[in-house]
């Protein structure tokens, strides 16, 4: 909107007009703009600033908006119609008013810089020029806070454009108040009006990435069906693909325009998903009572219509789900596995884009958000596959001793071309532009600085891109695409694609410094998930991992929750932060809920009816899917008193229960803890175990005494085969002559050597008659304290 002015309109205002004006321009020679767009900040150093008038300090009682100027570029013999409108915002009626038209003193606009510092300036200017007296609207009697509207016609020979280049134009409101009863301007709104014959200068090479990329709509949960159908948090996707939405007229704006595709493959994927009957998450997002969706036959309209229009047209697949990537740089790259699931998201985004839109796009590119960028920005896109990265010309900043605009295209190292976007094209439409005044001036100023940037060195060809905001609403789309259209049409661009623009020679004076770490922008930072956001991910990814190894169809569930984690680092986030931290413990929680519906069910206390009996162990699987891969083990917290038996493998169908059943053998009367648990084929736990009692009381009396009968005669059996052992040798000394050996060895070793077996014997005997059927390290496995003669023994 503009903003009001006033000028005294006597011969005392004019006076102290000129004084002002002398002032203020002495004290103006000692600044320099601060504000030069790369390319004028030589030009702009030297060029003297318009000073104000002592109208800039006027009473602002008028808001003047001009809501569409036709044609946006003119040619000779044409006739220039603006409309808009007038709004009174001071405190008494304006009387006598009425619009007129005022080119800039001083023919077209020098540089770039120039175009920006009009279009913030306050208050009527000298630069202004003056009104073309011939061409005015007159308006009825204004009251305070109405809006009126006004139409004016000029012809285009009445402006005085001489040369090609962009001239400012202004329409002010002049009028009287009840505190001034004189004619003098009461508000003034500029715009820019490109004038080009197109004789001289090589056209503007333009590339235009149109994005196509939307928040994350699909839930943690799936459903529990077949195909794993997606369970959507709402069903606001549908309202977006439907006629009128904003995603489905991207897709009919973009149809007909020269335009790069941005496409983030999660979309695809999700309406793709939508093409077939889904659920909708209930209120306050319950997954338990969700509600079938209502955007099936949009998404099929949808997806055919947006594979008609990239037919044939260069599209930029964003690694899966749009990864945050100045996040993962600054907060993730140091968590294990982030890095690869940023790789597998590049790899899957080819695959998507392939399958559902028919094209094979490239995949090479990655986009930070608003092209912001340091070096370890650039180091994780690089990481991540990608070559080519999407920067913007406020982070890395041109020379300021370029007296052009260069090139996009320019190396910055280690194999990566950064592809610069201009940043004053780049957010000229963002903002509401549904205001009909702003998409007109931001159209306007579209054109006056692309016509700029030719007319800047207008033998020498530029290639320039231009990254809109991410996600443009539908009028930022519209307002976008009428200037391109525009300026194609004035002749001083010409629209090409994104490969085009990677490869225009490098200007060898561009920037190619890659600002550091503490030169990212602090209101970008503050957007950013934090590392622990990335180690959940990483915690859930690794619980993922040990899930899929006992499942026979493992893209059931890794295709969903692998998708999941990718979405729960998306830039989506920047913009709903309060929705990251829940969205993360929902995919937790719900893995939590399907690794546990595979597990043991509890048991009482078993009694065993003889020395070797059965006990029964049921596994439960609530999946929709048949398990292996699993091994259940017994564990005995007294092992010589009952022996479990050997560890059994588990496969279970789908919705079904299975019992195992372990032959136990119990050597002793009394209880015993049993744990039961599985285990994957790697030996790692799986689920929580399950403890119950033995109580073994059918160990007989009898049974005992033959056992420890048994122990008995193997014990004296050892010491008569210990005792032969003896006389033997004694006998082969004495034989031998040797009558000093034979008493030593009788008193010393003999007795001395059978007194320690014996009682080695002895605690032996004790042990095994303390614990039966354990068998020490020492005994014979053939003989009769071996376990199979044990169990021998017992049944």
């Amino acid at each position: 909107m503009g903003v009001a002015a006033e000028d005294s309109g006597t011969t005392h205002g004019r006076s102290r007009l000129r004084r002002a004006v002398a002032l203020a321009a002495g004290a103006l020679m000692l600044l320099v703009p601060v504000n030069a767009l790369p390319g004028d900040r030589a030009q702009a150093a030297s060029a003297p600033v318009s000073p104000a008038s002592p109208a800039a300090t006027g009473s602002r009682t008028v808001e003047v908006s001009i809501d569409s100027l036709s044609p946006s570029v003119p040619v000779k013999g044409d006739t220039i119609t603006i409309d808009g409108t007038v709004r009174n915002t001071g405190r008494s009626a304006i009387t006598d008013a009425h619009v007129g038209v005022r080119i800039g003193d001083g023919g077209p606009l020098s540089n770039r810089s120039a175009i920006t510092a009009a279009a913030g300036r306050g208050g009527l200017a000298p630069s202004d020029g003056a009104e073309i007296a011939k061409h005015r609207d007159a308006l009825p009697d204004i009251p305070a806070g109405i809006t009126v509207p006004f139409s004016l016609d000029v012809p285009v020979k009445a402006l005085g454009l001489r040369r090609d280049g962009v001239y400012q134009l202004g329409v002010s409101l002049t009028g009287r108040t009840e505190e001034a009863r004189y004619d003098h301007t009461l508000g003034i709104e500029r715009t820019f009006l490109p004038w080009y014959d197109g004789a001289k200068a090589e056209p503007t090479r333009v590339t235009m990435l149109w994005p196509v990329v939307d928040a994350s709509h699909v839930a943690a949960v799936s459903s529990p069906d077949e195909q794993r159908t997606p369970v959507f948090r709402n069903d606001a996707l549908a309202d977006d693909i439907a006629p009128g939405g904003r995603l489905r007229q991207l897709v009919e704006i973009g149809r007909d325009l020269p335009v790069t595709w941005v496409v983030d493959p999660d979309l695809l994927a999700t309406v793709e998903a939508m093409t077939r009957p889904y659920e909708v998450a209930g209120e306050d997002g319950d997954t338990d009572r969700t509600t079938r969706g209502r955007g099936t036959e949009a998404a099929k309209e949808w997806l055919d219509g947006f594979r008609k229009a990239v037919a044939g047209d260069e599209v930029i697949a964003l690694p899966y789900a749009d990864p945050d990537l100045a996040s993962i740089a600054h907060r993730g790259k140091e968590v294990p596995g982030t890095l690869g699931q940023l790789k597998s998201a590049t790899e899957l985004a080819s695959y998507t884009v392939d399958t559902i839109l028919l094209v094979e796009p490239r995949t090479d590119v990655a986009w930070p958000v608003e092209g912001a960028v340091d070096s370890s920005v650039v180091s994780v896109a690089g990481a991540a596959g990608a070559d080519k990265v999407i920067t913007r010309s406020d982070s890395l900043r041109e020379p300021r001793s370029l007296s052009h605009t260069p090139n996009a295209a320019r190396p910055v190292g280690a194999g990566i071309t950064a592809l610069n976007a201009d940043a004053e094209l780049s957010t000229a439409f963002t903002g509401d532009m549904t205001d009909a005044g702003r998409a007109t001036l931001a159209g306007q100023q579209f054109l006056a600085q692309t016509l700029m940037i030719g007319q800047q060195s207008p033998d020498k060809q530029r290639s320039v891109l231009v990254a809109p905001q991410r996600r443009p609403t539908a009028s930022q789309a519209r307002a976008m695409a009428e200037a391109l259209t525009a300026a194609e049409e004035g002749g001083w661009i010409t629209a090409v694609d994104f490969d085009t623009a990677t490869k225009a020679a490098p200007d060898p004076d561009a920037g190619r410094t890659v600002p550091g770490r503490g030169s990212y922008p602090g209101s970008l930072s503050k957007q950013e998930l934090g590392t622990d956001a990335f180690r959940e991910i990483q915690s859930t990814q690794d619980k993922l991992d040990g899930f899929v190894v006992i499942l026979s169809q493992k893209d059931r569930v890794t295709t969903p929750f692998g998708t999941a984690l990718m979405r729960a680092t998306s830039n989506s986030w920047r913009t709903e932060p309060d929705g990251a931290a829940p969205y993360r413990e929902d995919i937790d929680t719900y893995l939590d809920s399907l690794v546990g519906a595979v597990h043991l069910l509890d048991k009482s206390t078993v009694t065993l009816s003889g020395r070797s009996a059965t006990i029964p162990v049921t596994v439960e699987n609530n999946l929709a899917q048949k398990v292996e891969g699993l091994e259940l083990r017994l564990t005995s917290s007294q092992p010589n008193r009952l022996d479990p038996g050997a560890p059994q493998e588990v496969v279970v169908e789908g919705g079904h229960t299975r019992s195992l059943k372990f032959t136990t053998e119990a050597n002793a009367n009394g209880r015993a803890w049993v744990t039961a648990r599985l285990y994957t084929d790697e030996g790692v736990p799986y689920g929580d175990p399950v403890r119950f009692q033995v109580n073994v009381t059918s160990v007989t009396d009898v049974v005992l005494l033959v056992i420890a009968g048994g122990l008995l005669l193997l014990v004296l059996a050892g010491i008569r085969m210990y005792t032969q052992r003896k006389r033997a040798a004694r006998e082969a000394a004495e034989q031998r002559g040797g009558q000093e050996d034979g008493p030593d060895d009788g008193p010393d070793d003999g007795p001395d050597d059978g007194q320690e077996d014996e009682q080695h014997g002895g605690q032996n005997g004790g042990q095994d008659g303390g614990q039966p059927g354990e068998t020490g390290p020492d005994t014979d496995p053939g003989g009769p304290g071996a376990p199979s003669e044990g169990e021998k023994v017992g049944r």
